[in-house]
C-alpha cells in the first residue's frame, strides 16, 4: 500500500491513485446492485432521463463521495505509515481513521443532497427535504438496500488493505508469514473492522432518525 499512497509522492500522483482505487471498488458493486435490483437493468437500457438521471447521480454523489472518503483514509495511513512508530501509534490509526470516515460519508451525503436540491431540483427542489432523506437513506445503506450501499461497500474494499497493512505491521508474527499466505488474521481483522464502520454508520443515521 505504501508504494502507491505515500506523503513522499506529488499529490496529482496521490489524486490519480485515490481516483483509481475508487472506480476499482465503485464499478463493480454499481453492475452487482443493478443486477440485483429486478427490471432496473432494462430500465437503464432503455436510455432516456432514467439513465441520465442514474449516471448523474453517480458522477456528483457517488464518485466525490467514494473519492473523498478514500482520500480521508489512504493520507491519514500514509501519513502515519511513512513515520515508524510503536504498534500502540499504529493501533491509533485504526481510532483515528475510522471516525474520520463516518463523518466525511455522512456529511459529504448531506451536503451533495442540498446541492442535487439546488442545482438539479431533486427532492423537489427543497434543501429540508433533502436534508430529512440523508438519515433513512444511510440506515439503509448497509444491508445494500439503496444506492448509497455502493458507495458504502465501495470504500470498504479500499479500506480493506489500509486495515490490513496496518494490523500486518502490528503483530510481527502475522508480518513473518505473509509472503506465503498463511495468515489471515490481519485480513480477518481487517473485515472486521470493516463491519465496525459500516455498524457505524448505521448507528449514526438512526440516531438522526
Amino acid at each position: 500500500m505504501d508504494r502507491y499512497f505515500s506523503t513522499d509522492m506529488p499529490g496529482l500522483l496521490f489524486a490519480r491513485n485515490t481516483l483509481i482505487a475508487s472506480v476499482l471498488g465503485l464499478v463493480p458493486l454499481l453492475v452487482l446492485y443493478i443486477a440485483l435490483s429486478p427490471g432496473f437493468a432494462a430500465h437503464l437500457a432503455g436510455g432516456g432521463p432514467a439513465l441520465t438521471r442514474f449516471l448523474r447521480q453517480v458522477l456528483t454523489n457517488g464518485l466525490p463521495v467514494v473519492f473523498a472518503v478514500n482520500y480521508v483514509g489512504f493520507f491519514v495511513f500514509a501519513a502515519i505509515m511513512d513515520k515508524p512508530m510503536a504498534a500502540r501509534s499504529y493501533r491509533m490509526l485504526i481510532a483515528v481513521d475510522l471516525p474520520l470516515r463516518v463523518a466525511v460519508f455522512v456529511l459529504l451525503h448531506a451536503v451533495i443532497y442540498v446541492l442535487s436540491a439546488d442545482w438539479f431540483g431533486s427532492f423537489g427542489g427543497s434543501r429540508a427535504t433533502a436534508l430529512r432523506v440523508v438519515a433513512p437513506t444511510l440506515a439503509r445503506s448497509a444491508l445494500f438496500g439503496n444506492i448509497s450501499g455502493v458507495y458504502l461497500y465501495a470504500t470498504l474494499l479500499a479500506a480493506l488493505p489500509v486495515y490490513a497493512t496496518v494490523f500486518n505491521t502490528v503483530w510481527p508474527r502475522a508480518a513473518a508469514h505473509r509472503d506465503r499466505g498463511h495468515n489471515l488474521r490481519p485480513w480477518l481483522a481487517a473485515a472486521l473492522t470493516c463491519a465496525a464502520f459500516a455498524l457505524a454508520i448505521t448507528i449514526v443515521a438512526r440516531l438522526f432518525l
